[in-house]
């Protein structure tokens, strides 16, 4: 099933996509359910936003992709998930802009899956991670590279706003030993990798991340992007795509000074 947030009428609501309509919901199906109000609204005609805003955090793990590792410079991943996290204030839903911050030169693109968190979740053990998981969908983990090299740390190069576009919904129901994640920039391929390449899989990420933060219902995981990250400025688009649950496309703007 996917679940879009959106924007139709000068109001938020949560529908069902159904073919090219969105049946609409009575309210957050993470907290309400799935009764519906029996509208129905025209997907052309709804504006789609993030479809799922973070009440406490983001939580992303690095170098979780062999290759990736190694076109960063390492020899080998981590042992366990390496864990970073982002501000809710940097998420943005389908189409917004990305704005790059005039303290980098370099900012990244970096496709990946994400988790959406449905229930509160402390020390859950890997075979019980799918039953605080509400769903899936796509992220694309924005990158001051520049910064990253130069502070040591990861927090300010990950987390200026803007840079967590998610959407464009969540799934549900999904199998990601069999899905595929590519990512282009006007058009070009730059990523392409099946999501079975992870080194820590989503019920690893998932008990592991519980092991350190409570998981709140609305937290968003991102589990790491496989190799080919590259620059992204003013002008280009970037869109990631997972198959089995959609596109997320998302313009470059340089920030006004």
């Amino acid at each position: 099933m996917k679940i879009a947030r959106f924007s139709s009428a000068g109001a938020i609501h949560f529908g069902v996509l159904d073919g090219e309509e969105l049946v609409v919901l009575s309210g957050d199906p993470m907290f309400q359910g799935f009764d519906t109000t029996g509208e129905r609204v025209p997907l052309a005609e709804a504006a789609l936003l993030a479809p799922s805003i973070p009440r406490s955090k983001v939580v992303a793990v690095g170098k979780n992709y062999v290759d990736h590792v190694t076109e960063m410079g390492g020899d080998t991943p981590p042992a366990e998930p390496l864990l970073f996290l982002k501000p809710n204030t940097s998420v943005i839903g389908p189409g917004d802009r990305i704005i790059t911050p005039p303290q980098s030169s370099q900012v990244e693109f970096e496709g990946e899956l994400a988790v959406v968190i449905g229930s509160i979740a402390k020390n859950v053990a890997p075979e019980r991670a799918a039953e605080v998981v509400f769903g899936y969908t796509v992220a694309n983990d924005v990158t001051a590279r520049d910064l990253q090299r130069s502070d040591g740390q990861w927090t300010r190069a990950k987390g200026f706003d803007t840079f967590c576009p998610v959407g464009p919904v969540v799934e549900t129901e999904f199998d990601a030993s069999s899905a595929t994640l590519t990512t282009t920039v006007n058009g070009e391929v730059k990523q392409s990798a099946p999501l079975s390449d992870m080194v820590h899989g989503v019920a690893d990420i998932v008990a592991y991340a519980s092991s350190v933060f409570t998981l709140l219902p609305g937290d968003v995981i991102l589990t790491g992007t496989p190799a080919g990250v590259g620059p992204i400025v003013a002008g280009d688009v970037v869109e990631v795509s997972i198959s089995g649950i959609g596109s997320l496309s998302n313009p470059v703007a340089a920030a006004r000074s």
